[in-house]
């Protein structure tokens, strides 16, 4: 139940709802979660990657999170949400295959990596910037070392936290070049690979191969699904909401 000082914020989810993805079903578990104990309500609407491509599919929102659930049905609709998203500014989570196709948005979009290219969507590229992973990542936990300093850090609030995740699919190459060009790798596990990701001097970018959504039963939202919140709430606040 909301109350009157509950603060309201748009949210579009951007992916192809499936009751048999489980983050999805969570996150309505997780709005709830986020009126009891943020008193926040997160305004949400669901976008399918088909139309996400629609220039202004996303403007209007005050946040855009790309959930789990790949492959999509169009590649180049999320794709065009998290550009969006990037470029206007607006507050943005991607977590599982939404990290990985951040990733992918900024190799082609700000790297000039045009043929960049996720092993699921185009297994025969010959510039893979997504591949297998050589340890599949389903349903398993694993350590995440969380850089001082970084938006991560500030949100989790401590300098190592332990994730669920359910992918099979990671960046292999390239990383250098996507450093280069301003994004930051402030999360990696025990061996050193990538698992978040963030654009510094944006209002709020940060992407996470793990999923936030499977965390506990979720009747207590991820610190990183908080930070979204109070991301969405501010742009609502500033007023830098785009008329849809």
């Amino acid at each position: 139940m909301t109350t009157k000082t509950a603060r309201t914020a748009r949210v579009a989810l951007v992916g192809d709802r499936s009751p048999g993805v489980v983050s999805h079903t969570r996150i309505p578990v997780l709005l709830d979660a986020l009126v009891e104990h943020e008193r926040i309500v997160l305004d949400a609407y669901w976008i399918p990657s088909e139309d996400a491509g629609d220039t202004d599919a996303v403007r209007g929102f005050d946040a855009v999170w790309v959930v789990p659930g790949s492959p999509y049905r169009s590649e180049a609709g999320v794709l065009a949400a998290i550009r969006t998203a990037r470029e206007a500014g607006i507050p943005f989570l991607g977590t599982c295959a939404g990290f990985q196709h951040a990733l992918l948005e900024y190799a082609r979009h700000v790297c000039g990596l045009t043929r960049a290219a996720h092993a699921e969507n185009d297994p025969d590229a010959d510039d893979l910037l997504i591949e297998p992973l050589a340890c599949s990542l389903v349903d398993h936990e694993g350590r995440v070392d969380i850089e001082p300093g970084s938006l991560a850090r500030s949100v989790i609030g401590s300098e190592r936290t332990v994730e669920r995740y359910f992918c099979t699919y990671g960046p292999s190459r390239h990383l250098d070049t996507l450093r280069a060009h301003g994004l930051r790798f402030s999360g990696h596990d025990e061996s050193g690979r990538v698992r978040i990701a963030e654009l510094p001097g944006h209002p709020f970018f940060l992407a996470t191969l793990f999923q936030p959504e499977l965390s506990d039963d979720g009747s207590r939202p991820h610190p990183v699904v908080r930070a979204l919140a109070r991301a969405a709430v501010d742009h609502a606040t500033r007023g830098e909401r785009q008329p849809a």
